[in-house]
C-alpha cells in the first residue's frame, strides 16, 4: 500500500468514527483533561510507558476556566497537576512508569498515584505495546464547600472526609511508524467512595480512550501530526478531541485543537538545549460552548525532560613495542 493511500484510508476511518461520536458527545467526565494529550500519553494509556526508551520526566499544570466562580460565590476554577516518569529497562522489552495526579474540582480533591508496567514487541515495521497500572486513589470531600438546598441530617455541614481506594487500568498500542492506534481503560475496577454514608456513594466510572494519529513529513525538517482522542464514560456518554501539530527541526512546534462542543485551542512548544532534551509547552483554550456555566479561557503549562540512552563505547588502545603490535 502506498503512503498516499494509507493516509487517505486513515483519515476516512478517523472521520467515520468522529461522526459517530459527535452525535452523542455530552460528556460528564471524572478524569481531568489535557489539551496537550500527546505529551501526557501515559496518563491515558499505560502501554506508552517506556515506548521511546531512555528516561523521561514531565510535569503539567492546568487551570480550567480561569476566574470561574459558582453562583453562590463559593468554589474556584478546577485545577490539575500531573507528574509522569517513565523509562525502559536497558536492552529489554519492558517499560515502567509512575504517574501522580492532583485534581481539585469544587468540593472534592482527588490524588492518584499509579505504578505502570509495559511490554513492547517489534514485528517488522510495527511495534506492539501492552501495559497496565495499579495504584491508589485518594478522594477528599470538603463539606463546607457544599451548598445544600435541602440539607440532609445524615451529612455533616463542615469538616472534610478522606477515603482511599485501589485503582487499576490497562491499554494497548499499535504503532506502524506513520500511524498509531491505542485503546485503553482507566478505573477498570470502578472503586467507590461513600464518604461515610452508603446512600451518597461516588463511584469511579470506567473511562475508555481511543487514540489515533498519523505522522506526515512534507519535507525533511517539517513534521505534521494530526490526531484524535475519543473518550467514553461507561458506554453512554462520549466526547472527542482533535488536534493538528506541526514541528520544525524537532525544536519548535505549534498547532490547533478542538474539544467537541466546548473549546478551540492553540498549542505551542519549544525545545531547549543542544539535544532538544528539555521541552516547554503551553496550551490556550477558548471556550465556545456552554459559556453560561464556564469561564471563557483555560491555560495549560508543560515541562518535559528526556534522558537519552547512553551507550559507552570502549575503544581498544593500540600499544606498540619494539617486538609486538597489539
Amino acid at each position: 500500500m502506498s503512503r498516499k493511500n494509507e493516509f487517505v484510508r486513515f483519515f476516512r476511518a478517523m472521520g467515520f468514527i468522529l461522526v459517530l461520536f459527535v452525535s452523542g458527545s455530552v460528556f460528564a467526565q471524572q478524569d481531568p483533561q489535557f489539551t496537550q494529550y500527546l505529551s501526557a500519553g501515559t496518563f491515558f494509556n499505560p502501554a506508552l510507558a517506556g515506548k521511546e526508551g531512555g528516561l523521561q520526566f514531565a510535569a503539567f499544570h492546568r487551570t480550567q476556566w480561569q476566574g470561574y466562580t459558582t453562583t453562590t460565590g463559593a468554589g474556584t476554577a478546577p485545577t490539575t497537576q500531573l507528574i509522569t516518569l517513565q523509562g525502559r529497562l536497558k536492552e529489554k522489552n519492558f517499560g515502567y512508569g509512575l504517574t501522580v495526579i492532583n485534581d481539585q474540582l469544587g468540593a472534592t480533591s482527588n490524588l492518584e498515584v499509579n505504578l505502570q508496567g509495559s511490554y513492547h514487541k517489534k514485528i517488522q515495521r510495527t511495534q506492539l505495546s501492552f501495559g497496565g497500572y495499579v495504584g491508589i486513589s485518594n478522594s477528599t470531600l470538603d463539606f463546607e464547600e457544599l451548598q445544600f438546598v435541602n440539607p440532609e441530617p445524615s451529612l455533616p455541614q463542615s469538616g472534610t472526609e478522606t477515603q482511599l481506594a485501589l485503582d487499576m487500568g490497562a491499554g494497548l498500542l499499535v504503532d506502524g511508524g506513520n500511524f498509531y492506534v491505542g485503546l485503553s481503560g482507566r478505573h477498570l475496577n470502578q472503586a467507590s467512595f461513600d464518604f461515610g454514608d452508603g446512600s451518597y456513594a461516588n463511584r469511579l466510572q470506567l473511562h475508555n480512550y481511543l487514540l489515533m494519529g498519523y505522522r506526515m513529513r512534507p519535507s525533511g525538517q517539517l513534521r505534521i501530526e494530526p490526531s484524535i482522542l475519543l473518550k467514553s464514560l461507561g458506554t453512554h456518554t462520549l466526547s472527542y478531541e482533535v488536534s493538528v501539530i506541526a514541528t520544525i527541526q524537532n525544536k519548535v512546534n505549534g498547532g490547533l485543537a478542538y474539544r467537541g462542543e466546548e473549546s478551540v485551542s492553540l498549542i505551542l512548544g519549544y525545545s531547549l538545549l543542544k539535544d532538544n532534551s528539555l521541552k516547554l509547552g503551553y496550551a490556550f483554550d477558548l471556550v465556545v460552548g456552554g459559556l453560561d456555566a464556564k469561564a471563557p479561557t483555560s491555560h495549560e503549562l508543560m515541562l518535559r525532560y528526556a534522558w537519552s540512552d547512553v551507550t559507552k563505547t570502549v575503544n581498544r588502545v593500540i600499544q606498540r613495542t619494539p617486538r609486538f603490535r597489539f
